[in-house]
């Protein structure tokens, strides 16, 4: 019996130095906020299905973990492309990005923790240069900026996410053009807000003779409604309605002058007090 539980106790003590040795060996991982963990099995491979969460965590010896930044990150792209008539144009990129955080093992399968060297950075390039190369310097000085900017954007959004990155932003800070081509450009622009307004003032001239004609033939039109309207019977009962107005008057005397038959008027000789 004694040597039954000897033997007992001693298979105890030697589980307990392996799991001491194991313990003691083992590797301490504390997983910040912001971050994200990957881990790595040699006997089983990579462990693909679970993502390890902030917090502390206790990683055997011979298990490795990968803690990755899952925090936004910018980064600043200096570029030199073509425009879609070969000349260089020079722009500067800003970019924001993240890994996606449920698919993170997956990310370290396919980049490594160097995805933003590996792909980040070339798929940026690869599209700013597939969409600039859509459009000439004029546009993408002038008009056609934002409609770059939103095109680069849908593209790099849709390659990043199918490699498991989110794309959080993008903007393009600076378009820098050959010297004599930004000039041209200015020029041309300067010209043709000249002709605009040259034809702003055109259109409003036009636009006031326009209101003038219109208003001078109502006035005319007016007047000889009118003329036509005023008949001698409407014209003498005016009068006769003006001379009694005036008869009313304490300062008037009236003296009527005239043929009635032949339609004459009453006149009014006024006097003083």
């Amino acid at each position: 019996m004694d040597q039954k539980k000897l033997m007992t106790w001693g298979i105890l003590g030697f589980f307990a130095l392996i799991l001491l040795i194991v313990l003691s060996s083992a590797t301490f991982i504390t997983i910040d906020s912001g971050e994200r963990g990957v881990l790595f099995r040699p006997f089983d491979g990579l462990e693909k299905e679970r993502v390890f969460a902030p917090g502390f965590h206790v990683v055997a010896p011979w298990n490795t973990m990968y803690v990755y930044e899952v925090r936004e990150q910018q980064l600043e792209e200096q570029m030199e492309v073509l425009s879609s008539n070969g000349l260089n144009i020079s722009l500067d990129v800003t970019v924001r990005i993240r890994p996606n955080f449920g698919q993170v093992p997956l990310l370290h399968e396919n980049f490594s923790k160097d995805y933003i060297e590996r792909l980040v950075r070339p798929e940026i390039r690869s599209s700013v240069r597939q969409i600039i190369g859509k459009f000439t310097p004029e546009e993408l000085y002038s008009t056609k900026r934002d409609e770059v900017q939103t095109l680069i954007t849908e593209e790099l959004a849709n390659t990043l996410a199918a490699n498991y990155v989110d794309l959080r932003a993008i903007l393009i800070r600076d378009i820098e053009l050959p010297d004599k081509v930004r000039t041209a450009i200015e020029e041309k622009l300067e010209a043709e807000q000249a002709s605009l307004k040259y034809e702003y003032i055109l259109t409003r001239e036009k636009q006031e003779a326009e209101r003038r004609l219109i208003e001078a033939q109502a006035k005319a039109d007016a007047n000889r409604i009118l003329a036509a309207s005023l008949s001698d019977n409407i014209l003498r009962d005016k009068g006769i309605e003006a001379t009694l107005e005036l008869a009313k008057s304490p300062n008037s005397k009236v003296v009527v002058v005239g043929d009635s038959g032949n339609g004459g008027l009453p006149l009014i000789l006024g006097g003083g007090n």
